[in-house]
């Protein structure tokens, strides 16, 4: 961000227990704000204290916000790779049911294939 622009931007809070749902929740605020690196941000911060179980599907979240991030930037080669890594990774958490009940994977899965 230019240091001199004027726009308010809203921080994302540095916590090491944030909880799932409440995760979910921010993540997906912040996608819906235009704001994927907050998002991404929130998702990392999750999967830092996850259970090991879960640690894909957050990983996989980050990544799908980090894509996005990628694509408003202009990176079109880097958007594609981290949408195609998150999708592994969530596509292996489904398998292993990994993925708690609040997150919407589909969403996520369909979002991440017009990203590849």
């Amino acid at each position: 961000m230019d240091h001199g622009d004027s726009r308010a931007f809203p921080t994302v809070p540095d916590r090491s227990d944030l909880a799932g749902p409440q995760a979910w929740v921010e993540g997906i605020e912040y996608v819906a704000q235009g704001l994927p690196f907050h998002a991404h941000e929130v998702f990392e911060q999750r999967w830092k204290c996850c259970p090991e179980t879960e640690r894909d599907c957050w990983q996989a979240l980050a990544q799908w916000g980090a894509a996005i991030t990628q694509r408003e930037r202009g990176n079109s080669v880097g958007q594609q790779r981290l949408a195609e890594r998150a999708r592994e990774r969530l596509i292996r958490a489904q398998r292993e049911s990994a993925i708690p009940d609040y997150v919407d994977a589909q969403r996520v899965l369909d979002e991440l294939a017009q990203l590849t």
